[in-house]
Protein backbone atom coordinates (compact mmCIF):
# COMPACT_ATOMS: atom_id res chain seq x y z
CA UNK A 1 0.00 0.00 0.00
CA UNK A 2 1.44 3.60 -1.12
CA UNK A 3 1.68 6.56 0.85
CA UNK A 4 -1.53 8.45 1.83
CA UNK A 5 -2.10 12.08 3.25
CA UNK A 6 -3.11 11.91 7.04
CA UNK A 7 -5.46 13.71 9.50
CA UNK A 8 -5.59 11.49 11.85
CA UNK A 9 -3.34 10.80 14.14
CA UNK A 10 0.18 10.43 14.33
CA UNK A 11 2.12 11.12 10.59
CA UNK A 12 5.16 8.65 9.36
CA UNK A 13 7.16 9.71 6.59
CA UNK A 14 7.29 5.72 5.45
CA UNK A 15 3.12 5.94 5.21
CA UNK A 16 2.06 9.69 4.95
CA UNK A 17 2.93 12.43 2.53
CA UNK A 18 4.25 14.97 4.93
CA UNK A 19 6.03 17.84 4.97
CA UNK A 20 9.73 17.98 6.00
CA UNK A 21 10.08 18.62 9.49
CA UNK A 22 13.82 18.21 9.79
CA UNK A 23 14.70 22.26 10.40
CA UNK A 24 12.07 22.45 12.44
CA UNK A 25 13.10 19.17 14.90
CA UNK A 26 16.80 21.01 14.97
CA UNK A 27 15.66 23.98 16.36
CA UNK A 28 13.72 22.11 19.00
CA UNK A 29 16.51 20.34 19.59
CA UNK A 30 18.82 23.51 20.58
CA UNK A 31 16.47 23.60 23.63
CA UNK A 32 16.51 20.53 24.67
CA UNK A 33 20.47 20.54 24.58
CA UNK A 34 20.11 23.76 26.15
CA UNK A 35 17.92 22.23 29.08
CA UNK A 36 14.92 23.82 28.53
CA UNK A 37 11.27 22.87 30.27
CA UNK A 38 9.11 24.27 27.82
CA UNK A 39 5.26 23.80 26.19
CA UNK A 40 4.78 23.01 22.36
CA UNK A 41 1.33 24.79 22.14
CA UNK A 42 -0.46 25.21 19.60
CA UNK A 43 -3.90 25.21 18.37
CA UNK A 44 -6.23 21.68 17.82
CA UNK A 45 -4.78 19.60 15.03
CA UNK A 46 -1.04 21.92 14.29
CA UNK A 47 0.97 18.42 14.58
CA UNK A 48 2.15 18.42 17.86
CA UNK A 49 1.88 14.88 18.33
CA UNK A 50 3.83 14.27 14.70
CA UNK A 51 6.46 16.46 15.90
CA UNK A 52 6.55 14.91 19.26
CA UNK A 53 7.76 11.04 17.76
CA UNK A 54 10.10 13.14 15.05
CA UNK A 55 11.93 15.16 17.98
CA UNK A 56 12.05 12.08 20.01
CA UNK A 57 14.01 9.93 16.79
CA UNK A 58 16.68 12.77 16.53
CA UNK A 59 16.85 12.32 20.53
CA UNK A 60 17.19 9.30 20.84
CA UNK A 61 20.88 8.32 20.10
CA UNK A 62 22.08 11.13 22.62
CA UNK A 63 19.25 10.90 25.21
CA UNK A 64 16.96 8.64 27.11
CA UNK A 65 13.53 9.83 25.70
CA UNK A 66 10.29 9.03 27.33
CA UNK A 67 7.21 10.21 25.66
CA UNK A 68 3.55 9.79 27.40
CA UNK A 69 0.06 11.00 26.44
CA UNK A 70 -1.95 12.24 29.23
CA UNK A 71 -5.23 11.23 27.45
CA UNK A 72 -3.96 7.44 28.35
CA UNK A 73 -4.75 8.64 32.52
CA UNK A 74 -8.65 8.37 33.13
CA UNK A 75 -9.89 11.91 34.13
CA UNK A 76 -10.34 10.54 37.59
CA UNK A 77 -7.30 9.72 38.33
CA UNK A 78 -6.40 13.37 38.15
CA UNK A 79 -8.68 13.88 41.26
CA UNK A 80 -6.59 12.35 43.89
CA UNK A 81 -2.73 12.64 44.29
CA UNK A 82 -2.94 8.83 45.09
CA UNK A 83 -4.74 7.86 41.99
CA UNK A 84 -2.47 10.25 39.96
CA UNK A 85 0.69 8.49 41.23
CA UNK A 86 -0.36 5.37 40.38
CA UNK A 87 -1.52 6.13 36.88
CA UNK A 88 1.38 8.29 35.79
CA UNK A 89 3.35 5.33 37.00
CA UNK A 90 1.82 2.51 35.74
CA UNK A 91 1.82 4.37 32.04
CA UNK A 92 5.00 4.77 32.36
CA UNK A 93 6.08 1.17 33.42
CA UNK A 94 4.38 0.33 29.90
CA UNK A 95 6.64 2.69 28.09
CA UNK A 96 9.82 1.33 29.95
CA UNK A 97 9.13 -2.28 30.39
CA UNK A 98 11.70 -3.63 27.58
CA UNK A 99 13.75 -0.16 27.30
CA UNK A 100 17.96 -1.33 27.62
CA UNK A 101 18.56 2.16 28.43
CA UNK A 102 16.39 2.05 31.77
CA UNK A 103 18.09 0.52 34.97
CA UNK A 104 16.46 -2.44 36.62
CA UNK A 105 15.95 -1.00 39.86
CA UNK A 106 14.34 2.42 38.47
CA UNK A 107 11.50 -0.06 36.76
CA UNK A 108 11.40 -1.94 39.67
CA UNK A 109 10.11 1.19 41.64
CA UNK A 110 7.66 1.88 38.63
CA UNK A 111 6.13 -1.04 39.19
CA UNK A 112 6.00 -0.46 42.93
CA UNK A 113 4.49 2.42 42.80
CA UNK A 114 2.03 1.08 39.99
CA UNK A 115 0.67 -1.51 42.11
CA UNK A 116 0.83 0.41 45.21
CA UNK A 117 -2.05 -0.36 47.38
CA UNK A 118 -0.91 2.12 50.18
CA UNK A 119 -3.28 5.09 50.84
CA UNK A 120 0.33 7.24 51.82
CA UNK A 121 2.45 7.53 48.39
CA UNK A 122 2.67 10.85 46.96
CA UNK A 123 3.73 12.78 44.11
CA UNK A 124 7.27 12.92 46.32
CA UNK A 125 7.61 9.29 45.85
CA UNK A 126 7.11 9.60 42.00
CA UNK A 127 9.42 12.59 41.46
CA UNK A 128 12.13 10.74 44.30
CA UNK A 129 12.01 7.56 41.70
CA UNK A 130 12.80 10.60 39.20
CA UNK A 131 15.81 11.67 40.38
CA UNK A 132 17.33 8.03 41.25
CA UNK A 133 16.50 7.58 37.77
CA UNK A 134 18.37 10.66 36.14
CA UNK A 135 20.96 9.57 38.58
CA UNK A 136 21.61 5.95 37.41
CA UNK A 137 20.99 6.76 33.60
CA UNK A 138 24.51 6.55 31.38
CA UNK A 139 22.71 9.43 29.30
CA UNK A 140 20.10 12.52 30.03
CA UNK A 141 16.92 11.78 30.33
CA UNK A 142 14.14 13.58 28.47
CA UNK A 143 10.24 13.96 28.81
CA UNK A 144 7.75 14.32 26.89
CA UNK A 145 3.71 14.42 27.64
CA UNK A 146 1.41 14.92 25.16
CA UNK A 147 -2.22 16.17 25.71
CA UNK A 148 -1.20 17.49 28.66
CA UNK A 149 -3.82 19.88 29.07
CA UNK A 150 -6.59 17.18 28.98
CA UNK A 151 -7.60 17.18 32.45
CA UNK A 152 -5.57 20.47 34.31
CA UNK A 153 -8.53 21.21 36.25
CA UNK A 154 -7.62 20.36 39.70
CA UNK A 155 -5.52 20.76 42.31
CA UNK A 156 -3.21 17.30 41.36
CA UNK A 157 -1.92 18.22 38.30
CA UNK A 158 -0.89 21.81 39.93
CA UNK A 159 1.26 19.73 42.54
CA UNK A 160 2.73 17.88 39.42
CA UNK A 161 3.66 21.53 37.79
CA UNK A 162 5.28 23.01 40.51
CA UNK A 163 7.16 19.50 41.46
CA UNK A 164 8.75 20.05 37.86
CA UNK A 165 9.68 23.89 38.75
CA UNK A 166 11.03 22.74 41.87
CA UNK A 167 13.31 20.28 40.52
CA UNK A 168 14.22 22.54 37.45
CA UNK A 169 15.38 25.17 39.67
CA UNK A 170 17.22 23.36 41.95
CA UNK A 171 18.81 21.10 39.07
CA UNK A 172 22.51 21.63 39.71
CA UNK A 173 21.83 20.14 43.17
CA UNK A 174 19.91 17.37 42.72
CA UNK A 175 19.64 15.04 39.51
CA UNK A 176 16.47 16.12 37.16
CA UNK A 177 15.42 15.76 33.83
CA UNK A 178 17.80 17.25 31.15
CA UNK A 179 14.19 18.61 29.52
CA UNK A 180 10.35 18.56 29.61
CA UNK A 181 8.30 18.97 27.13
CA UNK A 182 4.46 19.36 27.08
CA UNK A 183 2.73 19.70 24.36
CA UNK A 184 -1.02 20.94 24.75
CA UNK A 185 -3.47 23.96 23.24
CA UNK A 186 -3.25 25.66 26.42
CA UNK A 187 0.60 26.98 27.25
CA UNK A 188 2.00 25.85 31.00
CA UNK A 189 1.75 30.06 31.59
CA UNK A 190 -2.09 29.60 30.49
CA UNK A 191 -3.40 26.61 31.89
CA UNK A 192 -4.84 28.48 35.22
CA UNK A 193 -7.33 29.74 32.45
CA UNK A 194 -8.92 26.21 32.72
CA UNK A 195 -9.01 26.66 36.67
CA UNK A 196 -12.78 27.60 37.77
CA UNK A 197 -13.12 30.45 39.32
CA UNK A 198 -13.71 29.52 42.76
CA UNK A 199 -10.20 27.60 42.67
CA UNK A 200 -7.79 30.31 41.41
CA UNK A 201 -6.73 30.24 44.90
CA UNK A 202 -5.02 27.08 44.16
CA UNK A 203 -3.00 28.29 41.26
CA UNK A 204 0.50 29.12 43.12
CA UNK A 205 3.10 29.51 40.40
CA UNK A 206 3.99 26.78 38.64
CA UNK A 207 4.08 27.87 35.23
CA UNK A 208 6.74 30.44 35.37
CA UNK A 209 9.58 28.03 34.50
CA UNK A 210 8.52 27.67 30.79
CA UNK A 211 11.24 28.77 27.98
CA UNK A 212 9.27 30.77 24.96
CA UNK A 213 8.53 28.21 22.11
CA UNK A 214 8.74 30.39 19.07
CA UNK A 215 9.18 27.76 16.53
CA UNK A 216 6.79 28.38 13.45
CA UNK A 217 4.91 24.82 12.84
CA UNK A 218 2.72 26.51 10.00
CA UNK A 219 3.58 25.30 6.74
CA UNK A 220 5.02 27.39 4.15
CA UNK A 221 4.48 27.67 0.78
CA UNK A 222 7.67 25.90 0.00
CA UNK A 223 6.89 23.37 2.85
CA UNK A 224 3.89 22.06 0.67
CA UNK A 225 5.84 22.28 -2.45
CA UNK A 226 8.38 19.57 -0.50
CA UNK A 227 5.40 17.55 0.14
CA UNK A 228 3.63 17.40 -3.22
CA UNK A 229 6.94 17.16 -5.32
CA UNK A 230 6.69 13.43 -3.41
CA UNK A 231 3.18 12.82 -4.38
CA UNK A 232 3.55 14.11 -8.11
CA UNK A 233 6.74 11.83 -8.03
CA UNK A 234 4.76 8.91 -7.42
CA UNK A 235 1.74 9.61 -9.29
CA UNK A 236 3.08 12.45 -12.04
CA UNK A 237 -0.24 14.29 -12.34
CA UNK A 238 1.19 16.96 -14.34
CA UNK A 239 0.35 19.68 -12.01
CA UNK A 240 1.66 23.00 -11.40
CA UNK A 241 3.35 22.20 -8.10
CA UNK A 242 3.93 26.08 -7.45
CA UNK A 243 0.50 27.05 -8.33
CA UNK A 244 -0.92 24.41 -6.51
CA UNK A 245 0.84 25.22 -3.65
CA UNK A 246 0.45 28.56 -3.27
CA UNK A 247 -3.10 28.34 -3.66
CA UNK A 248 -3.19 25.62 -0.64
CA UNK A 249 -0.93 28.39 1.24
CA UNK A 250 -3.54 31.14 0.43
CA UNK A 251 -6.30 29.47 2.10
CA UNK A 252 -5.21 27.47 4.91
CA UNK A 253 -1.51 30.09 5.69
CA UNK A 254 -0.12 26.84 6.29
CA UNK A 255 -2.13 24.63 9.16
CA UNK A 256 -1.27 21.69 8.70
CA UNK A 257 -4.44 20.03 9.22
CA UNK A 258 -6.38 22.36 6.88
CA UNK A 259 -3.00 21.42 3.60
CA UNK A 260 -3.35 18.03 4.55
CA UNK A 261 -7.46 17.68 4.61
CA UNK A 262 -7.39 19.79 1.23
CA UNK A 263 -4.63 17.26 -0.40
CA UNK A 264 -6.46 14.35 0.64
CA UNK A 265 -9.79 15.11 -1.08
CA UNK A 266 -7.76 15.85 -4.02
CA UNK A 267 -5.68 12.64 -3.88
CA UNK A 268 -8.82 10.67 -3.71
CA UNK A 269 -11.28 12.72 -6.10
CA UNK A 270 -13.83 13.61 -3.83
CA UNK A 271 -16.43 14.82 -5.82
CA UNK A 272 -15.43 13.56 -8.99
CA UNK A 273 -17.56 11.24 -11.24
CA UNK A 274 -15.56 8.02 -10.94
CA UNK A 275 -16.15 6.20 -13.99
CA UNK A 276 -13.67 8.30 -15.78
CA UNK A 277 -11.76 10.33 -13.07
CA UNK A 278 -8.43 9.94 -12.95
CA UNK A 279 -6.02 12.08 -10.24
CA UNK A 280 -4.70 14.65 -13.10
CA UNK A 281 -7.87 16.10 -13.16
CA UNK A 282 -8.54 17.12 -9.36
CA UNK A 283 -4.60 18.36 -9.11
CA UNK A 284 -6.19 21.33 -11.02
CA UNK A 285 -7.79 24.88 -9.88
CA UNK A 286 -11.06 23.58 -10.42
CA UNK A 287 -9.70 20.56 -8.55
CA UNK A 288 -8.86 22.88 -5.80
CA UNK A 289 -12.43 24.47 -5.90
CA UNK A 290 -13.98 21.53 -5.00
CA UNK A 291 -12.08 19.67 -2.56
CA UNK A 292 -12.00 23.47 -0.70
CA UNK A 293 -15.62 23.14 -1.14
CA UNK A 294 -16.40 20.26 0.55
CA UNK A 295 -14.11 20.94 3.35
CA UNK A 296 -16.33 23.87 4.22
CA UNK A 297 -19.51 22.27 3.88
CA UNK A 298 -17.87 19.18 6.01
CA UNK A 299 -18.50 19.20 9.81
CA UNK A 300 -15.11 18.06 11.50
CA UNK A 301 -13.77 17.95 14.69
CA UNK A 302 -11.38 21.12 14.63
CA UNK A 303 -14.61 22.75 13.53
CA UNK A 304 -16.81 21.51 16.49
CA UNK A 305 -13.72 22.53 18.34
CA UNK A 306 -13.52 25.90 17.26
CA UNK A 307 -17.42 26.80 18.01
CA UNK A 308 -16.81 24.91 21.54
CA UNK A 309 -14.33 27.76 22.00
CA UNK A 310 -16.46 30.45 21.08
CA UNK A 311 -19.63 28.53 23.57
CA UNK A 312 -16.83 28.63 25.98
CA UNK A 313 -15.06 32.17 26.23
CA UNK A 314 -17.88 35.03 25.20
CA UNK A 315 -15.53 37.70 24.71
CA UNK A 316 -14.26 35.31 21.63
CA UNK A 317 -17.36 36.09 19.90
CA UNK A 318 -16.92 39.86 20.16
CA UNK A 319 -13.50 39.84 18.92
CA UNK A 320 -14.14 37.64 16.21
CA UNK A 321 -17.38 39.44 14.84
CA UNK A 322 -15.69 42.91 15.03
CA UNK A 323 -12.88 41.68 13.03
CA UNK A 324 -14.86 40.15 10.41
CA UNK A 325 -17.77 42.84 9.99
CA UNK A 326 -17.09 46.18 11.04
CA UNK A 327 -13.23 46.11 9.95
CA UNK A 328 -12.46 47.70 13.11
CA UNK A 329 -8.77 47.64 13.68
CA UNK A 330 -8.00 45.42 16.56
CA UNK A 331 -3.99 46.07 17.85
CA UNK A 332 -2.24 42.79 18.57
CA UNK A 333 -1.84 43.23 22.54
CA UNK A 334 -0.19 40.09 24.27
CA UNK A 335 -2.27 41.19 27.84
CA UNK A 336 -5.52 41.47 26.47
CA UNK A 337 -7.11 38.02 28.03
CA UNK A 338 -9.63 38.14 24.76
CA UNK A 339 -6.77 38.31 22.36
CA UNK A 340 -4.37 36.23 23.82
CA UNK A 341 -7.55 33.44 24.06
CA UNK A 342 -8.08 33.63 20.64
CA UNK A 343 -4.41 33.46 19.54
CA UNK A 344 -4.12 29.92 21.72
CA UNK A 345 -7.18 28.49 20.12
CA UNK A 346 -5.95 29.17 16.84
CA UNK A 347 -8.74 31.97 15.59
CA UNK A 348 -6.36 35.26 15.50
CA UNK A 349 -2.40 35.68 14.63
CA UNK A 350 -0.45 38.49 15.23
CA UNK A 351 0.31 40.65 11.20
CA UNK A 352 2.17 43.45 11.65
CA UNK A 353 0.65 44.55 15.27
CA UNK A 354 -2.88 43.78 14.41
CA UNK A 355 -4.96 40.81 15.49
CA UNK A 356 -5.99 39.17 12.17
CA UNK A 357 -7.95 35.77 11.54
CA UNK A 358 -5.45 33.18 11.11
CA UNK A 359 -6.29 31.81 7.89
CA UNK A 360 -9.13 32.38 4.92
CA UNK A 361 -10.56 29.22 5.47
CA UNK A 362 -11.38 29.90 9.13
CA UNK A 363 -13.06 33.25 8.05
CA UNK A 364 -15.38 31.90 5.22
CA UNK A 365 -16.06 29.29 8.28
CA UNK A 366 -16.77 31.82 10.58
CA UNK A 367 -18.89 33.78 8.57
CA UNK A 368 -20.97 31.19 7.96
CA UNK A 369 -21.93 30.53 11.16
CA UNK A 370 -22.23 34.02 12.26
CA UNK A 371 -24.66 35.00 9.54
CA UNK A 372 -26.35 31.39 9.57
CA UNK A 373 -27.40 32.66 13.76
CA UNK A 374 -29.59 35.67 11.23
CA UNK A 375 -31.04 33.53 8.43
CA UNK A 376 -34.37 32.51 10.03
CA UNK A 377 -34.46 36.40 11.03
CA UNK A 378 -33.27 38.19 8.26
CA UNK A 379 -35.02 40.06 5.49
CA UNK A 380 -32.00 40.60 3.48
CA UNK A 381 -31.42 36.84 3.49
CA UNK A 382 -35.00 36.63 2.46
CA UNK A 383 -34.36 39.01 -0.42
CA UNK A 384 -31.49 37.41 -1.52
CA UNK A 385 -33.03 33.73 -1.29
CA UNK A 386 -36.12 34.83 -4.01
CA UNK A 387 -35.54 33.92 -7.13
CA UNK A 388 -32.41 33.45 -6.65
CA UNK A 389 -31.69 32.08 -9.79
CA UNK A 390 -31.96 35.09 -11.68
CA UNK A 391 -28.95 36.03 -11.57
CA UNK A 392 -27.40 33.01 -13.04
CA UNK A 393 -26.86 33.18 -17.03
CA UNK A 394 -25.91 29.84 -18.44
CA UNK A 395 -24.03 28.85 -15.22
CA UNK A 396 -22.12 32.11 -14.60
CA UNK A 397 -22.69 34.63 -11.37
CA UNK A 398 -24.46 37.74 -12.85
CA UNK A 399 -22.61 40.12 -10.08
CA UNK A 400 -24.27 43.34 -11.62
CA UNK A 401 -27.59 42.17 -11.35
CA UNK A 402 -26.72 41.16 -7.85
CA UNK A 403 -25.97 44.57 -7.10
CA UNK A 404 -29.02 45.94 -8.76
CA UNK A 405 -31.35 43.26 -6.61
CA UNK A 406 -29.82 44.28 -3.27
CA UNK A 407 -29.99 48.31 -4.25
CA UNK A 408 -33.19 47.99 -4.59
CA UNK A 409 -33.75 45.75 -1.21
CA UNK A 410 -31.79 47.50 0.61
CA UNK A 411 -33.44 50.84 -0.30
CA UNK A 412 -36.85 49.34 0.56
CA UNK A 413 -36.05 48.20 3.84
CA UNK A 414 -33.65 50.02 5.33
CA UNK A 415 -33.38 53.77 3.16
CA UNK A 416 -34.46 55.27 6.33
CA UNK A 417 -31.98 53.87 8.70
CA UNK A 418 -29.33 56.26 10.47
CA UNK A 419 -25.82 56.71 9.72
CA UNK A 420 -24.19 54.75 12.43
CA UNK A 421 -26.63 51.69 11.78
CA UNK A 422 -25.40 51.65 8.14
CA UNK A 423 -21.90 51.85 8.91
CA UNK A 424 -22.22 49.24 11.76
CA UNK A 425 -24.20 46.73 9.59
CA UNK A 426 -24.32 47.75 5.76
CA UNK A 427 -21.75 45.11 5.05
CA UNK A 428 -22.87 42.61 6.65
CA UNK A 429 -26.28 42.92 5.21
CA UNK A 430 -25.02 42.50 1.65
CA UNK A 431 -23.44 39.23 2.96
CA UNK A 432 -26.94 38.33 4.10
CA UNK A 433 -28.36 38.90 0.74
CA UNK A 434 -25.07 37.40 -1.27
CA UNK A 435 -25.32 33.77 0.73
CA UNK A 436 -28.20 32.36 -0.55
CA UNK A 437 -27.46 33.44 -4.07
CA UNK A 438 -24.29 31.46 -4.24
CA UNK A 439 -24.59 28.84 -1.31
CA UNK A 440 -23.95 25.31 -2.07
CA UNK A 441 -21.79 26.66 -5.44
CA UNK A 442 -19.60 28.85 -4.72
CA UNK A 443 -17.75 31.17 -1.13
CA UNK A 444 -16.73 34.46 -0.22
CA UNK A 445 -14.02 35.99 1.90
CA UNK A 446 -12.62 39.20 2.70
CA UNK A 447 -9.11 40.15 1.51
CA UNK A 448 -7.50 40.98 4.47
CA UNK A 449 -5.13 43.27 3.38
CA UNK A 450 -7.93 45.75 2.81
CA UNK A 451 -10.48 44.90 5.44
CA UNK A 452 -10.79 48.20 7.75
CA UNK A 453 -13.47 50.55 8.59
CA UNK A 454 -13.47 52.79 5.21
CA UNK A 455 -12.81 49.53 2.89
CA UNK A 456 -12.96 46.17 2.81
CA UNK A 457 -13.14 44.17 -0.26
CA UNK A 458 -14.93 41.11 -0.81
CA UNK A 459 -14.24 38.17 -3.46
CA UNK A 460 -16.46 35.90 -4.31
CA UNK A 461 -15.50 32.04 -5.60
CA UNK A 462 -18.47 30.65 -7.81
CA UNK A 463 -17.30 27.64 -10.24
CA UNK A 464 -13.74 28.71 -10.94
CA UNK A 465 -14.25 32.52 -11.44
CA UNK A 466 -13.71 35.18 -9.37
CA UNK A 467 -15.26 38.38 -8.67
CA UNK A 468 -13.79 41.48 -6.45
CA UNK A 469 -16.45 43.71 -4.77
CA UNK A 470 -14.82 46.75 -2.88
CA UNK A 471 -17.74 47.54 0.12
CA UNK A 472 -16.86 50.97 1.18
CA UNK A 473 -18.41 54.11 3.38
CA UNK A 474 -19.05 57.25 1.30
CA UNK A 475 -16.77 59.88 2.54
CA UNK A 476 -17.00 62.34 -0.24
CA UNK A 477 -16.00 62.63 -4.16
CA UNK A 478 -12.06 62.74 -3.72
CA UNK A 479 -12.03 59.65 -1.14
CA UNK A 480 -14.06 58.02 -3.98
CA UNK A 481 -12.20 58.51 -7.08
CA UNK A 482 -9.16 57.83 -4.93
CA UNK A 483 -10.84 54.40 -3.92
CA UNK A 484 -11.73 53.91 -7.62
CA UNK A 485 -7.96 54.06 -8.97
CA UNK A 486 -7.08 51.50 -6.02
CA UNK A 487 -9.47 49.10 -7.22
CA UNK A 488 -8.37 49.18 -10.77
CA UNK A 489 -4.96 48.35 -9.03
CA UNK A 490 -6.25 45.20 -6.83
CA UNK A 491 -8.11 44.06 -10.17
CA UNK A 492 -4.14 43.72 -11.34
CA UNK A 493 -3.38 41.94 -8.76
CA UNK A 494 -6.31 39.63 -9.51
CA UNK A 495 -5.97 39.78 -13.25
CA UNK A 496 -9.42 40.94 -13.72
CA UNK A 497 -10.69 43.35 -16.29
CA UNK A 498 -13.73 43.94 -14.25
CA UNK A 499 -14.26 44.89 -10.81
CA UNK A 500 -17.21 46.10 -8.58
CA UNK A 501 -18.27 48.76 -6.14
CA UNK A 502 -20.84 48.86 -3.34
CA UNK A 503 -20.86 52.00 -1.66
CA UNK A 504 -23.06 53.24 1.48
CA UNK A 505 -23.50 56.64 1.01
CA UNK A 506 -25.17 58.78 3.68
CA UNK A 507 -26.40 62.00 1.54
CA UNK A 508 -29.93 62.69 1.74
CA UNK A 509 -29.74 63.80 -1.78
CA UNK A 510 -27.61 60.55 -3.00
CA UNK A 511 -28.95 58.81 -5.97
CA UNK A 512 -28.79 55.30 -5.77
CA UNK A 513 -28.43 52.88 -8.18
CA UNK A 514 -25.62 51.28 -10.79
CA UNK A 515 -23.34 52.11 -13.16
CA UNK A 516 -20.47 51.81 -15.35
CA UNK A 517 -17.31 53.83 -14.85
CA UNK A 518 -14.28 52.93 -17.26
CA UNK A 519 -11.13 52.98 -15.95
CA UNK A 520 -8.66 52.48 -19.04
CA UNK A 521 -9.01 49.33 -20.56
CA UNK A 522 -11.01 47.97 -17.06
CA UNK A 523 -14.78 48.38 -16.55
CA UNK A 524 -15.56 49.64 -12.98
CA UNK A 525 -19.67 48.13 -12.15
CA UNK A 526 -20.59 50.78 -9.54
CA UNK A 527 -23.88 50.69 -7.00
CA UNK A 528 -24.34 53.05 -4.61
CA UNK A 529 -27.10 52.94 -1.63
Amino acid sequence: MGKVFNVTGTCRPDRHYMVDLRDRVTQIRRMVDAGQYFTINRARQFGKTTMLRALADELQDDYVVIRLDFQTISYLDFAEEVSFVRAFARDLSKKIRYRKDVPDSIKEEMNRLADSTHENIRMADLFKCFGDWCAKSDKPVVLMIDEVDTATNNQVFLDFLAQLRAHYLERDEIPTFQSVILAGVYDVRNLKRKIRQDEEHKTNSPWNIAADFRVDMSFSVRDIAGMLDSYEADWHTGMDIHEMSQMIHDYTAGYPYLVSRLCMFMDEGTGAKKEDWNKSQTWTKAGFMDALKILLEEKNLLYESLVNKLEDYPELKTVLYELLFTGKPIPYTALNQAIEVAEMFGFVKNVDGKAVISNRIFEIVLYNLFLSEEYVSSKMYDAGLLDKNQFLVNGHLNVRQVLEKFVESFDTLYGDAEETFLEEAGRRYFMLFLKPIINGVGNCYVEARTRNRERMDLVIDYRGEQFVIELKIWRGNAYHERGERQLSDYLDYFHLKKGYMLSFCFNKDKKIGVKDIVLGDRVLIEALV
